[in-house]
């Protein structure tokens, strides 16, 4: 996260904030907070799309986090390559980078 900070990114980790939340509790946080999510889980994916939850945007990783630093890094990349990631879902890879259908705007 520090790595993410001294890019100039706006991040909160919801394990400092409110550590333990449930997936839908992390996602009105973030519409609360007017915030993109950026998470490894995948449950937020099917909260998305199975269940229509509207989020501003959120940002799938699936990469092996062998560092921080390799974290924030593949994630400058993406922000780099996508034209945005409100109202989409960005999901990176190790080798590619793949933005979705767009998405709702939260209320």
């Amino acid at each position: 996260m520090d790595a993410l900070k001294q890019h100039g990114l706006d991040v909160v980790s919801v394990t400092d904030v409110s550590p333990g939340l449930s997936d839908r509790a992390v996602i009105d946080l973030a519409n609360k907070e007017d915030r993109a999510i950026i998470t490894f889980g995948k449950d937020f994916g099917e909260l998305v799309f199975r269940e229509r939850l509207v989020v501003k945007g959120i940002m799938l990783l699936r990469i092996h986090p062998a560092s921080p630093e390799y974290v924030a890094e593949r994630i400058q990349h993406a922000l780099t390559q996508a034209t945005t990631v409100e109202n989409r879902v960005v999901t990176v890879s190790e080798d590619r980078i793949r933005l979705r259908r767009q998405i709702n705007k939260p209320l």
